[in-house]
C-alpha cells in the first residue's frame, strides 16, 4: 500500500470512528480498532496499538465543546478520580495485552461488549433528565475510581479508548443523563490518559505508518465534531439504542474475527 492509499484509509478510518463514537459516546477507539483491521488490514495487536496512539493528541476537543455549548457539563471531581484509575488501569492492560495472544483479546473483546450491551439493554428511565442532573454531581467517588479502573484497563488490553466503560458506567451504572455520561467520555479523549498503555504498544512497534496515522488523526477531528453535532439534536433514549445497536455490531464483527 502506498503512502498516499494509506493516508486515505486513515482518513476514512477516523472519520468513521470519530462520527459514531461521538455519535454513541463509545470513544473513538473501539471503531479505530475495528476499522484499521477492516480498513488498513492490521493485526489485533497492531490495530489496538494505533487506536492508543491515535488518541493521544486532544482530537475529541471539538466534539466535547459541542456538547458543552448544549448544557452538558463535566464535574471536575469527577474527571479526578475517573483519570485516577485509568492511569492505574491502563499500564496494567497494556502490559496484560502484551502477553495475551490475538485470540484471547478479540475473545476478551467480545465478552467485554456483550457485558456492556446487557447494562445498557436493562437500564430503565426511572428518572427524568433534571432529577437525574441535579442529583448526579454528588456523586461517590469509589464508583467513579472504579469505573476509571475498567475503563483504563479495557483502553490498555483492547486497545478501544476506555470511553465505552465511562459512558456505560456513568448512564447506565450511575444514572447520569446520556448526553453528559457522553460528554465525560468525549474529555477523556482529551486529557491523554492512555499514555501509558500507548507506550507499551510504542515499545514494541505495535502500529501501522505514519500516513495511515496522519490520516486517522484529521478524519477523527472532522467526525467526531460531527458527531457530537448529530447526538446534540437527538433524546437521550435514541442516544442509547443508537449506541446499543453500534456496540452490538462491533461485537459481531469480532466475534466473526475471532471464529475465523
Amino acid at each position: 500500500m502506498s503512502w498516499l492509499h494509506e493516508l486515505l484509509a486513515g482518513v476514512g478510518v477516523g472519520l468513521v470512528a470519530g462520527l459514531a463514537s461521538s455519535f454513541t459516546g463509545t470513544s473513538p477507539g473501539g471503531g479505530l480498532v475495528i476499522f484499521s483491521v477492516l480498513l488498513l488490514g492490521a493485526e489485533q495487536h497492531v490495530a489496538q496499538g494505533t487506536s492508543l496512539i491515535t488518541q493521544i493528541p486532544p482530537t475529541g476537543l471539538a466534539g466535547a465543546r459541542r456538547y458543552w455549548q448544549s448544557g452538558n457539563r463535566s464535574p471536575l471531581q469527577w474527571i479526578v478520580w475517573i483519570g485516577i484509575g485509568f492511569l492505574v488501569g491502563g499500564a496494567g492492560g497494556g502490559y496484560a495485552a502484551a502477553a495475551a495472544s490475538d485470540s484471547v483479546l478479540q475473545w476478551t473483546y467480545v465478552v467485554y461488549l456483550a457485558a456492556l450491551i446487557a447494562m445498557l439493554a436493562l437500564r430503565r428511565d426511572g428518572k427524568d433528565d433534571a432529577t437525574e442532573a441535579s442529583a448526579s454531581a454528588e456523586l461517590p467517588w469509589l464508583p467513579l475510581l472504579l469505573i476509571g479502573l475498567l475503563a483504563g484497563f479495557s483502553s490498555g488490553f483492547m486497545g478501544i479508548g476506555g470511553g465505552l466503560a465511562i459512558t456505560v458506567g456513568l448512564a447506565a451504572g450511575l444514572r447520569v443523563p446520556q448526553h453528559q455520561a457522553q460528554l465525560v467520555s468525549l474529555v477523556f479523549s482529551i486529557i491523554p490518559t492512555n499514555v501509558p498503555a500507548a507506550w507499551i504498544y510504542w515499545s514494541k512497534g505495535l502500529m501501522v505508518g505514519w500516513p495511515a496515522v496522519t490520516g486517522i488523526l484529521a478524519g477523527l477531528w472532522i467526525g467526531i465534531d460531527l458527531g457530537a453535532r448529530m447526538a446534540n439534536g437527538v433524546s437521550k433514549s435514541a442516544l442509547r439504542r443508537a449506541m446499543i445497536a453500534f456496540v452490538s455490531l462491533m461485537a459481531l464483527y469480532m466475534t466473526h474475527k475471532a471464529l475465523s
